[in-house]
Order: C-alpha cells, then structure tokens, then sequence
C-alpha cells in the first residue's frame, strides 16, 4: 500500500469515529511515515500514527492498533492540556516531533493549526532542542534506578530494556529526528554515520548486549517469537495497555519486519523490538495462561541468554553499566547538537 492511500483511510476513520470523541478538538499524523514522500510505499511492518486529540483525557486504554480500509493504524489519545500551550509541546520530546510540521489531518475549531504553527517555529530552536535531550537523560536515569527486582521476570526485562532502549532517542532528539519505538537502533545508527560517529555505535549495541548477535541466530529467535505470539494472541483475555502490539493486526510488525530485518542484514537492529515483544507475551500468558508461559518459557530464556542476561544480577550489571556510559553517551548528543545545520542558534 502507498502512504497517500493509508493516510487517505486515515482520515475517513477519523471523520467516521474519531469525531465521535467527546470533547473530540482534532487530529493529526505522528510518527515515522510523517517523513515519506507522496506516493511511496509502506515499507513492511509501518502503521500510520493519528495522535486524537480531545479536552480531557480519556478513560481505559488506548484504541492502538487496528485495520481500517486496509491500513493498519495506530490511534493515540492526546488531552488538549498536553499539548497546548506551545511550550507544553516543545519540552515533550514525543510530542514535539509530531507538531513540527503541518500533519493535521483534521482541526474542526482552528486551535489546532494554530498551536501547530506555533511549536514548528521554535521546534528546532537549540534551547529546546537541549531541553528535550535533558528529559531524555533524566528519563533515562530515573527509570534505570528504579527496577523492581521483585516483579516477575518478565517484567524485570521491560524496565530494564525500555530505558535502555531509550539512549537512541538522545541521539534522535539531538538530530532532529523521529524518536521512533521500534526501528530506534537502526534510525540512531544512520544518525551516527550521518555525523561520522560510527565509532560509538558499538557501545550503544553492547547496552542490551546484542553486538555479537549474528543474522541466523536472531532470525532463530524469531522463529521461535512467531510461536509465543501466535499462542499469546489466540489466549489473550486481559486487556493491557500493549494488547493491540500482540494481536493479529500487529503480526507483520512483530514478526514479518522482524524477518526482514534479520534477512537483510539489520539484524542487530531487530533485536530490541523482538525482546520487548517476547516479554509482553510472556505478560499476557502469565496472566491468563500461565501453563503455556511456563511451557514457552525456555525460548525467551534462549534470547535473553544470548543477550548475556540469565538473572536479576545480570540486569544490575547491564543497568549500571548504561548509567556510567551516560556522560559519553551526552558528549555524542552534543557533537551532533554543535553540527546539526538545522538547528537554529540564539
């Protein structure tokens, strides 16, 4: 599918349901297919994100992903609070992005074009882009320090992996650049080559461990991914904020790019989506199948064991090491910052 027929479904979802929303103030494109041209196709696994906008937040959890007129897409809800005023959006490193070029799809009082226009002209503005680094850092930390080494196993590897995933995004954000969920290492890596740091992406590799991963091993652990969710998707009965990532609709994403990846010698790179997947099976049917979670245990054991994490102490020593890489980690984003030719300069 092209991008100009997914965005076309889009937007007739949004005029169909979307504006059903009590509240409902409009709603605009995010996310990686913001940058593709007119016309180009969908690369395999990409959904088209529409941030909702409404007065207050919503109840329950969000609608996610789902099938509309052949597109998959993704939905978000965003209380108006936010995201307005603009200085609300531009210290948001998630939210900013998505605001800084004209993506409305829909804006039935004009607000939104508005406060759109708004964040674009300070988007790039470097205090903001150093704002948005520092939230990145400190979300970092925060969320480092804080592992539960109680909770189940499972769990210990998402607290631990989010926000050691989270380190592309301080280079992302000090480029400029899509601070993407499931393509973040390989976005980062072109990142590192475009400013002539390639040299530092090993160290960002070995944080999770997967720098010695080869295409086979990583494609054989997809392999066994396609099973767990597949038996996570047809056991499902507890709604979780992730759910629609582990459903039907999100396969070619968690599975069919993940072979591709594998396939084409970015295999590295589908390391971090194939993990936190893994685990968010394991989630599902612990809670509401435990046999089969106990049965499929030992493949998700197999990756994390190539990863060098077999226990709670191993998650400690790749969370402290992260942390002490952090001033290094910083001085790239500040190279990057220093020769970034778009941001603007006081």
């Amino acid at each position: 599918m092209d991008i100009n027929t997914a965005r076309n479904a889009a937007a007739d979802w949004v005029k169909r349901e979307g504006r059903r929303y009590d509240g409902y103030r409009g709603a605009y494109f995010s996310g990686s297919t913001v940058a593709l041209a007119p016309g180009a196709v969908l690369p395999v696994g990409t959904d088209v994100d529409i941030m909702l906008v409404t007065d207050k937040p919503l109840e329950g959890l969000k609608l996610g992903k789902f099938e509309h007129q052949g597109a998959l897409l993704e939905v978000t809800h965003l209380s108006w609070d936010q995201i307005w005023p603009a200085p609300s959006a531009l210290a948001n490193y998630h939210l900013a992005g998505g605001l800084s070029r004209d993506t409305v799809i829909d804006d039935p009082t004009g607000e939104l074009r508005e406060l759109q226009a708004e964040v674009a002209r300070s988007f790039a503005d470097e205090a903001w882009v150093r704002r948005r680094c520092e939230s990145v850092r400190q979300k970092i930390e925060t969320a480092l320090s804080s592992l539960d080494t109680s909770a189940p196993w499972h769990d210990q590897v998402t607290s631990w992996l989010f926000p050691t995933g989270v380190t592309t995004h301080l280079l992302l954000v000090a480029a400029l650049r899509n601070p993407t969920v499931r393509l973040r290492y390989l976005r980062a890596r072109e990142v590192l080559a475009d400013y002539s740091l390639t040299d530092r992406y090993p160290g960002l590799l070995r944080m999770t461990g997967c720098q010695n991963l080869t295409a086979e091993r990583v494609e054989h652990h997809v392999d066994a991914l396609a099973r767990t969710f597949d038996e996570a998707t047809a056991l499902a009965q507890t709604p979780f904020f992730f759910s629609s990532d582990i459903s039907p609709a999100a396969r070619p994403i968690a599975i069919d790019a993940s072979y591709e990846l594998a396939r084409r010698g970015d295999h590295r790179e589908a390391v971090f989506w194939i993990t936190a997947t893994f685990a968010r099976c394991h989630k599902i049917l612990a809670t509401d199948a435990p046999d089969r979670e106990h049965a499929l245990r030992p493949a998700f054991a197999d990756l994390l064991a190539d990863l060098g994490i077999t226990s709670t102490s191993d998650l400690r020593a790749q969370t402290k090491e992260t942390v002490a890489a952090l001033p290094a980690l910083w001085h790239t984003a500040e190279q990057i910052i220093a020769a970034n030719p778009g941001i603007t300069r006081a």
